[in-house]
């Protein structure tokens, strides 16, 4: 029963080394000439960063003039007719005027370029995880001397756990920019009559935009990377070690 389960693992690990040899020559190009194309496409060529501005819609309220020795009665009157104009929206006490709709979008530009992006980061993690264990499995047992292609297998693991671990970062990034976003949205409903705060939307999106096409850059050149050093180094680290001893003597 164990040989069963032995001659299993071996060949899960066969398997998985031809997959990720099969990654690294045949997978990498191809990332590298599709995320270079989509670079240069019509998605991220926006040389005017307006262009990447939505319209909250968010109407500001016509301001009204309120005599300081009106009494209390018409001032609630007022505050009643402008609630009816703009639609009130009450949230722990805080009045909040909203479009007629009730409803303040999303980014549509920055949102559909968001959806492209979130898979290819996601599957550059997905490949770095799996090289990974490619590498590791291919360190031979710990041995005194001949471990300068053991260095190189280390090296190469670091690398791809950096690129990992910056790809995924980058996902945190995608995060951030929604709750922030949503912060100031907010104040823009709370405060509509404040110039600042719909400036400060339209900043973060522009900002939002230039982030996104450094992370395709980004990924791209990580591909680049790490199919440079891979292959420069490919017999290193299937090999790692020689029983040729010639060379010593």
């Amino acid at each position: 029963m164990s040989f069963c389960k032995d001659d299993k693992v071996k060949d899960f690990k066969e398997h998985f080394c031809k997959e990720a040899e099969t990654i690294v020559t045949d997978d990498f190009p191809k990332k590298i000439i599709q995320l270079d194309e989509l670079l240069k496409s019509d998605m991220f060529q926006c040389d005017d960063l307006t262009q990447m501005h939505m319209d909250l819609n968010v109407p500001i309220p016509d301001p009204v003039l309120v005599n300081s020795h009106q009494s209390d009665a018409k001032r609630r009157k007022l505050d009643h007719s402008l609630d009816d104009i703009q639609g009130e929206l009450t949230i722990q006490g805080t009045k909040v005027y909203l479009n007629p709709a009730g409803k303040v979008t999303c980014n549509t530009k920055l949102t559909k370029i968001i959806e492209v992006m979130k898979p290819e980061i996601r599957t550059l993690v997905e490949k770095c995880n799996m090289l990974k264990m490619w590498v590791q499995l291919l360190i031979p047992r710990i041995e005194d001397g001949n471990n300068f292609g053991v260095s190189i297998q280390e090296d190469t693991l670091g690398e791809l756990r950096q690129y990992e671990s910056e790809a995924a970062a980058y996902l945190d990034q995608i995060s951030r920019y929604f709750i922030t976003r949503g912060k100031l949205v907010s104040k823009v409903a709370k405060y509509p009559h404040v110039e600042d705060y719909r400036r400060a939307v339209e900043e973060m999106d522009e900002k939002e935009f230039i982030s996104l096409r450094l992370v395709c850059c980004e990924l791209r050149n990580s591909y680049a990377a790490l199919h440079d050093l891979i292959v420069k180094n490919i017999e290193k680290i299937k090999m790692p070690r020689t029983n040729n001893t010639e060379s010593l003597y």
